[in-house]
């Protein structure tokens, strides 16, 4: 990738003319080159190779924007001069790896970065290590479960089972705080147990079964702020919570009409609250505050500002900004297995309880591709997926497919992990939580 535009020793081997012209055995004068330049302008030549490369990522995958960028780069020396221009970088980089800041110096590096990092992906190029942390004295003495796992760029959050939360700092792998849910007259022993977390790099939002909701800055530490008081008598129990900046969204179950809670991120003011999807799993979502069984159900946000949730006989998509209209919903008669599901950008991933992956898109439910995940039988498999790239953890193996084509199994992953409780990834980072509550992070990011 960086040799597209790195070099100039090229310039006037691909015609040299400025908009592609060739003479008819002279070399190009100063005034043609001139009147190239005018019929091929700068603005446009660079609209063209963008255009070019996001053709590209979606035609074949993301990986291959880079070698179109190539070819356009080679024209001549006017559209290798495009390759200088920043704006062109940041407009890819938000296109194609859905990257909305720097993390480098510059976009261009940004993007360079972004194609190494899906490369390394693409093979398997990881470093893997464990994360410790500090046990602190609300700790379970018959064993700490992880419950729920969120990455940003810098963090990694761990929700756990008697409600706390634990910060880490991915660059140096160190253990940062800890965050406690705020104590108060509970229903069941596992009322706190978190089922949900946001998090960015400036802050985390958990919430906890009873229906509590925390925010906190990551750059201050603990103590966490209440923000939400759950209501279990009337919303039921809080079985899933995700979200982003702009909306926070959880799944209940317990009591019917009730399935769905939104939020307005920014203002943290409840909009919404209906839908019926858990309503038969209502039994199962009070069982939880005594014992945390099998998944309940799910919910994902998309890049489109929508959700995906699932129980295990429907999946569901509907729409956050006016959350009464449903773009889409399926009836399985095999069954899911909840905790496959995932989303991301315009995708969501789901599994059946025969092993069949299907890869769909949010706004209309069809189908991408499609691939078998072995073990799925045990109707305990946990999944996730980034931008490119599907993960399913099985009998305590990592499995990779990419998503953007056939549905291709690409490899496994070389730690066996035994019972996996969480299952996380992003362009950069998989991180999943065993029964044992040992922290596994691979990190995929180009050196």
């Amino acid at each position: 990738m960086s040799s597209s535009s790195s070099s100039s020793s090229q310039d006037t081997e691909a015609g040299g003319d400025g908009g592609g012209g060739r003479g008819g055995g002279e070399g190009p004068s100063s005034s043609r080159r001139r009147f190239g330049n005018r019929v091929w302008p700068e603005p446009f030549i660079e609209a063209l190779a963008s255009q070019v490369a996001i053709d590209a990522s979606r035609s074949i995958d993301r990986l291959a924007a880079a070698r179109a960028l190539f070819n356009v780069f080679q024209v001549c020396s006017t559209w290798l001069a495009v390759s200088r221009s920043d704006l062109l970088w940041q407009n890819l980089t938000s296109s194609i790896w859905n990257r909305h800041h720097l993390l480098h110096d510059t976009w261009c590096d940004e993007y360079i970065y972004r194609h190494r990092t899906a490369h390394n992906f693409r093979v398997g190029q990881y470093i893997y290590s464990t994360l410790h942390f500090i046990p602190s004295e609300d700790d379970d003495n018959d064993g700490l479960s992880c419950r729920r796992l969120a990455l940003s760029d810098n963090f990694l959050a761990a929700g756990f089972s008697n409600g706390s939360v634990r910060l880490f700092h991915l660059p140096t792998r160190l253990h940062l705080s800890t965050f406690q849910s705020h104590q108060r007259d509970r229903i069941g022993r596992f009322s706190p147990a978190i089922s949900g977390i946001i998090l960015s790099d400036t802050q985390l939002v958990f919430a906890s079964l009873d229906g509590d909701i925390h925010v906190a800055a990551t750059d201050v530490g603990p103590p966490a702020r209440r923000t939400h008081l759950g209501n279990q008598v009337n919303d039921g129990v809080l079985v899933d919570f995700t979200g982003c900046a702009r909306w926070w969204v959880g799944l209940y179950a317990g009591v019917p009409g009730r399935a769905f809670h939104v939020w307005d991120g920014a203002t943290e003011e409840l909009l919404f609250v209906g839908g019926t999807l858990t309503d038969q799993e209502a039994v199962m979502g009070w069982h939880l505050l005594t014992e945390l069984t099998v998944l309940i159900g799910r919910i994902r946000i998309t890049g489109q500002e929508s959700a995906v949730a699932c129980t295990s006989p429907r999946v569901i998509v509907f729409d956050l900004a006016n959350q009464g209209i449903v773009f889409g919903e399926e009836e399985f008669q095999t069954g899911l297995i909840v905790g496959s599901v995932d989303a991301n950008n315009d995708a969501f991933i789901v599994v059946d309880s025969r092993g069949v992956a299907s890869v769909r898109r949010a706004g209309t439910l069809e189908e991408v591709c499609r691939f078998t995940v072995r073990g799925a039988s045990q109707r305990s498999v946990l999944g996730c997926m980034n931008g490119g790239y599907a993960l399913m953890c099985a009998g305590g193996v990592i499995n990779v497919w990419e998503v953007e084509q056939q549905g291709q199994h690409l490899y496994r992953f070389n730690e066996r992990i035994g019972e996996a409780n969480a299952l996380i990834a992003d362009d950069r980072y998989v991180a999943a939580c065993s029964s044992d509550a040992t922290i596994h992070l691979w990190d995929f990011g180009a050196q």
